[in-house]
């Protein structure tokens, strides 16, 4: 029998997912999203349960993301039913994570990308430590930001200001951002010292997870992220990908000369169709419910998956690690319109 990487217990009308495959920092394999579908399920229609905690065993990552290697071999393979219904399948599970009636609880102590954001961020609580660290990155791919993350990222919102720019940026580019920042734009809810999140986790699986957080919460870390918003509003506000480009080479204006040409060259290292259906995503993401937004999001993971920047994207980032992937077209410039209009047909 295959080793199951989801461990599950129930006690004290809390239901406890542990995520448990390490030697992958928890990226989930079909078998993952299957097995923690099924418990919530249960759980959600189990009287007994009333509440949700969602931890790792890892002491590096939450989760990875979703284990893509599969799905570049299915697309090489010319599978595409599977690529669909592998795709499906993750995305169910994030709806029913957004959708979910009962308190919904993750610890985010470590490495959290992708799909990580997807069995977390939609839940009610969301606590970080200092050890956590948060990207989408799948531009780097030559995918797109999926997993309902055209739904929240367009609606990033901090202690005063929206932060819908800053959602594009981070799709845009897959920056990586600390727990500060997260907690200054609402993808986490609570901060806990990586020292007591255990102490937090026992207490939650006590029964008692709001007096848990009433005890061990406190106050969030600065945000570099925070100091970077003008900058990030006044590239990422608004316009097409050529126009965010051009702003980043803009020598006149008031955009922070080395941070722009930072993040031009992080911007230029991606892969460009990736890039460009990206930017369309969110934005259409930004007018749309969740639920159309996840079914947007598999038409175009399914058909972006057909374009030779995926399976060149996952070679070069984990398959053969080189680092060095050849995108084509090579620069977003020469990316044909009609290339990302058909990925939303």
């Amino acid at each position: 029998m295959k080793e199951s990487f989801i461990r599950t217990h129930v006690a004290n009308g809390v239901g406890e997912v542990q995520l448990d495959r390490p030697e992958a920092l928890n990226a989930l394999d079909g078998s993952m999203i299957r097995d923690m579908h099924a418990a919530l399920l249960q759980w959600r229609d189990d009287a007994a349960v009333t509440a949700v905690l969602v931890t790792s065993r890892s002491d590096r990552a939450f989760c990875a993301g979703g284990d893509i290697k599969p799905a570049r071999e299915s697309v090489l393979a010319g599978d595409f039913d599977t690529v669909r219904e592998s795709f499906a399948a993750e995305y169910r599970l994030d709806a029913l994570v957004a959708t979910y009636p009962k308190p919904y609880l993750a610890v985010l102590d470590g490495v959290t990308l992708g799909g990580g954001l997807g069995i977390s961020v939609h839940g009610a609580v969301r606590v970080v430590t200092e050890k956590a660290s948060f990207a989408m990155p799948e531009t780097a791919i030559g995918f797109i930001p999926d997993v309902g993350s055209s739904h929240f990222l367009p609606r990033l919102r901090g202690t005063a200001v929206r932060c819908d720019a800053v959602g594009m940026y981070l799709a845009v580019t897959g920056a990586r951002i600390g727990a500060g920042d997260a907690l200054a734009v609402g993808l986490a809810t609570h901060f806990v010292p990586s020292d007591r999140v255990d102490d937090l986790a026992d207490r939650i699986r006590a029964g008692l997870w709001q007096a848990a957080l009433d005890e061990f919460v406190v106050p969030a870390p600065a945000s570099e992220l925070e100091q970077r918003f003008a900058d990030i509003e006044a590239v990422f506000g608004d316009g097409t990908i050529d126009d965010m480009l051009g702003r980043l080479t803009d020598t006149d204006s008031d955009i922070d000369a080395e941070w722009a040409a930072r993040t031009l060259a992080a911007v230029r290292a991606l892969s460009p169709t990736s890039v460009c259906a990206t930017v369309e995503l969110m934005r259409r993401g930004a007018e749309s419910t969740l639920e159309e937004c996840l079914a947007r999001e598999l038409g175009v993971a399914v058909r972006i998956s057909a374009v030779p920047d995926f399976a060149e994207g996952v070679r070069a980032a984990l398959v053969d690690k080189d680092r060095s992937p050849r995108w084509s077209p090579s620069q977003v410039e020469e990316v044909d319109p009609k290339t990302v209009a058909a990925l939303f047909d």
